[in-house]
C-alpha cells in the first residue's frame, strides 16, 4: 500500500470548561494564534501571524434540518491535544510530512440544547476546522441548509481570485469546470465575473503583513464541495453548490448520517509566501479511504490529442504515439476520445499488445456521462452506471488497461461528489488508476484514495491551442498555478510543448509565446505523478536535441519542494528534489528581463547543469557554478525559463 501513517503521539489532553470567554490556541513554534469567541450567541474566531492580524472577526456555524446552530449557540467546554504524526505520500509535493499542531475542540450548544462541536488543528502556518454533530435522540441523519463559516479579511487585502462561472455553459453545457481566468492583486471590492463568487483555492494579500491561501480538503461523497461567495465588506462566505449544476440533478444542500463531520476548512499563513507553496494542509488532516492490493507506478506519458486532436483517435496514429513513447523512455500512453469509434474495441485490445510489446502501458479516455451535457465524444455513458462501470473495468483489466482519464463532470455537488467517489473506488478493484478532467479540484484526494493520480480543475494545455488569447497569456497564467492551484492538488495540466505553432504539422493554428526552457521549466513547476506531456512525434527531429534529452530524463514524483523566490503572476522560482537530484525551475511572465539574486542552499559549492535561453531565445545548456554560500544570480528573459538540475 502506497500510503503509510505512523502515529508519534496524541498528547497532553485537557478539559477546561469556559462560557463566553474567548479561547486562544497557538501553533506549535507560537507564531501563529487562533482565537474563538461566542458573544451574543454567535460564535467567530481571528487568526493572527506574528501577532499581525490575517483574518478579522469571522464567523463560524452553520443552519440544519435539525436546528440552527448558527444562532443561539454557547460555548459551554473546550478541550486540547498535541498532533505529532509522520505519513508518507508518493504522489505530491513532498514524499515524507511531518505534521505537528496543536488541537482545540470548542463544545457549542444551540437555543435548543443541541450539540455542535467545532475540531481545530493549528500548525505553524495552517489552521484546518471542521465542525461535528453528534447523534441526538433517534435522528439519524442531518441536511446541512447552509453554512455561516466565513473569512474576513483586512481592508488592505487584494486578491488572486478564479471566479466560479455560471451553470450549465460553455462548450456542450460542461461548466463550471474551474477553468475561468484569474485576476490578480484585484480588490476586495471587485465582484466576480459571473455574480457566483470563487472557486478554491483562493490566494489573498493581506497588505504588507503577509499572504493567506483558503480552500478545502477531506470532502468526499458524505458532503458536496463548496466555494467561496463575493466578497461583502471583506467577509467571504462558503457557499454551496448552484440548482442548475448537472443539469438540476442532486441537490444543493449536502446531507450526512449522525454522528458525521463536515469537510476542512483550510487557511494557510505567512510573512511570506513559501508556506503558501510549501503547505501540506490539504492531507495533514485527511485519512486513507481504502487499502489497496495494487502496486501503482507513476510516470511520463505521450498524447496524441492535444496537437492532433479528435481524428487522431485511429490505429495508424496512437501506434506512432506509442513509438514516440518507447523513443522518449515514457511509461504511458494516453488515448483519448473517440477510441472506440476510430480504433473498435476490437483493435483496442491489439493496439495495447502493441504497447505492451514497446514497453508503454496505457490510459482511456471517457466522458464521465451524457445527462448532465450535450457531449457527443465516446465513449459516453460507461462510467455513471454502476453495472456498466463495472462491466467497462473488467475488460480494462482484462486487456491490460492501466488507468482512465474521465471528463465533463460539470458540477460540485454531493451527488457529484459521490460519482468521484464511485468511479475510484471501482477503478482501485481493478487495478485502474484514474485522471479526472474538466472536473473540481482535488480535495485531500491523493491521501485518500490510493489510485488517485491527478485532476485538471484549471485553464490547462487545450486552451493554448484553441486560442491564441491564451498562449498569449501561458506566461502569466503559468506563474499563478504554484502558488494557488497547484499547491493544494496534483494539477494534470497536459503541457509542456516543443511545438512552436500548436498544430498537427508543427505549421499553423496558435503560436506559441513562450521559449523552449519555459516548456522545460513546467515540467516541474507543475506537479502530477502521472504527466500527460504535449511532445509530438515531430519532436524528435524538429526539437533542439537539448530539450528532447531534458524529457527523457525529468521525473513526475518528488521528494521534496521548496520554494526559493516569486510573485503570483509575475515570475517563480521553485526547487524540487526527486531522489538526490535536485532541479531547480524558473519562469518569468514580466515584460522585463528577471534579474534576481537566489538563495540555493542545497546546491552550495556544487555544479549544476544550466538551461537557459540563448540571445536569440534558443535553448542551450552549460556547467553552473553555485557559490559556496548558496547564492546565484538567475537571469531569466520575459516569456523564458530556466532549469538547473544537480
Amino acid at each position: 500500500m502506497k500510503n503509510r501513517l505512523i502515529v508519534i503521539g496524541l498528547l497532553g489532553l485537557s478539559t477546561l470548561t469556559m462560557v463566553a470567554q474567548p479561547v486562544d490556541v497557538t501553533g506549535p513554534d507560537g507564531k501563529l494564534k487562533l482565537t474563538v469567541s461566542c458573544e451574543n450567541g454567535e460564535a467567530s474566531y481571528t487568526i493572527t501571524y506574528e501577532d499581525k492580524r490575517m483574518l478579522e472577526t469571522s464567523p463560524l456555524g452553520m443552519n440544519t434540518n435539525i436546528g440552527d446552530f448558527s444562532k443561539g449557540l454557547k460555548l459551554v467546554k473546550h478541550e486540547t491535544s498535541e498532533i505529532d504524526r509522520v505519513y508518507t505520500q508518493t504522489r505530491i509535493k513532498t514524499s515524507s510530512v511531518h505534521y505537528q499542531a496543536n488541537e482545540l475542540v470548542c463544545h457549542f450548544t444551540n437555543a435548543d440544547e443541541k450539540p455542535m462541536l467545532v475540531t481545530f488543528r493549528v500548525s505553524d502556518n495552517d489552521v484546518a476546522f471542521r465542525y461535528t454533530l453528534p447523534k441526538s435522540g433517534e435522528t439519524g441523519s442531518v441536511r446541512v441548509l447552509s453554512e455561516a463559516t466565513g473569512f474576513r479579511f483586512p481592508d488592505v487585502t487584494t486578491t488572486f481570485l478564479c471566479p466560479q462561472s455560471d451553470a450549465m455553459i460553455g462548450w456542450k453545457r460542461t461548466k463550471p469546470s474551474y477553468e475561468e481566468e484569474y485576476k490578480a492583486d484585484a480588490p476586495m471590492s471587485e465582484r466576480s465575473q459571473y455574480g457566483h463568487g470563487y472557486t478554491f483555492p483562493c490566494l489573498f494579500k493581506v497588505g504588507e503583513d503577509g499572504w493567506a491561501l483558503v480552500s478545502e480538503t477531506g470532502v468526499d461523497s458524505r458532503y458536496c464541495a463548496s466555494h467561496l461567495s463575493d466578497s461583502d465588506n471583506g467577509l467571504y462566505t462558503i457557499a454551496f453548490p448552484m440548482p442548475e449544476e448537472n443539469n438540476g440533478n442532486g441537490t444543493v444542500e449536502p446531507a450526512f448520517a449522525l454522528p458525521g463531520s463536515t469537510p476542512w476548512r483550510t487557511i494557510t499563513v505567512g510573512s511570506s509566501l513559501k508556506p503558501i507553496v510549501e503547505t501540506t494542509v490539504a492531507w495533514d488532516v485527511v485519512e486513507p479511504l481504502y487499502e489497496t492490493e495494487n502496486e501503482y507506478k507513476f510516470g511520463r506519458s505521450t498524447w496524441s490529442w492535444i496537437l492532433w486532436q479528435d481524428n487522431s483517435a485511429n490505429y495508424a496514429d496512437q501506434v506512432k504515439y506509442i513509438d514516440l513513447a518507447e523513443a522518449m523512455g515514457y511509461e504511458y500512453i494516453l488515448i483519448d476520445s473517440w477510441w472506440d469509434k476510430m480504433t473498435g474495441r476490437e483493435r483496442m485490445e491489439d493496439l495495447v499488445k502493441y504497447a505492451h510489446s514497446k514497453g508503454v502501458d496505457v490510459f482511456l479516455w471517457y466522458s464521465s456521462s451524457g445527462y448532465w451535457n450535450d457531449i457527443e465524444q465516446s465513449p459516453i455513458n460507461c462510467m455513471d452506471n454502476i453495472i456498466r462501470r463495472k462491466q467497462e473495468m473488467r475488460w480494462l483489466q482484462k486487456i491490460g488497461v492501466k488507468g482512465i482519464k474521465v471528463d465533463f463532470f460539470g458540477g460540485d455537488k454531493q451527488e457529484t461528489m459521490r460519482l468521484y467517489e464511485q468511479i475510484l473506488s471501482d477503478a482501485d478493484d481493478h487495478g485502474l488508476m484514474v485522471i479526472f478532467h474538466g472536473c473540481t479540484l482535488p480535495r485531500g484526494w491523493e491521501r485518500m484514495y490510493p489510485n488517485y493520480v491527478g485532476s485538471e480543475a484549471v485553464l490547462a494545455s487545450e486552451n493554448l491551442v484553441f486560442q491564441q488569447h491564451f498562449c498569449d497569456n501561458e506566461a502569466f497564467n503559468a506563474c499563478l498555478h504554484p502558488f494557488i492551484r497547484n499547491t493544494l492538488g496534483c494539477m494534470e495540466f497536459g503541457g509542456t510543448f516543443l511545438n512552436k505553432r500548436l498544430n498537427r504539422g508543427n505549421d499553423g493554428g496558435t503560436i506559441r509565446r513562450t521559449t523552449d526552457v519555459f516548456q522545460l521549466a513546467t515540467s516541474i513547476l507543475f506537479q502530477n505523478p502521472i504527466q500527460n506531456f504535449a511532445l509530438a512525434p515531430n519532436n524528435l527531429t524538429d526539437a533542439p536535441k537539448v530539450c528532447i534529452d531534458f524529457m527523457k530524463q525529468v521525473p513526475t514524483t518528488w521528494d521534496e519542494t521548496r520554494f526559493i523566490d516569486g510573485y503570483p503572476g509575475k515570475y517563480i522560482v521553485l526547487a524540487r528534489r526527486h531522489g538526490m537530484t535536485w532541479y531547480v525551475a524558473a519562469i518569468n511572465a514580466m515584460k522585463e528581463t528577471l534579474e534576481v539574486e537566489v538563495d540555493l542552499s542545497m546546491l552550495a559549492g556544487k555544479t549544476a547543469s544550466l538551461y537557459y535561453d540563448g540571445k536569440k531565445q534558443e535553448p542551450l545548456l552549460k556547467e553552473q557554478l553555485v557559490k559556496a554560500n548558496g547564492k546565484l544570480k538567475l537571469t531569466v528573459q520575459s516569456q523564458g525559463g530556466a532549469v538547473l538540475v544537480q
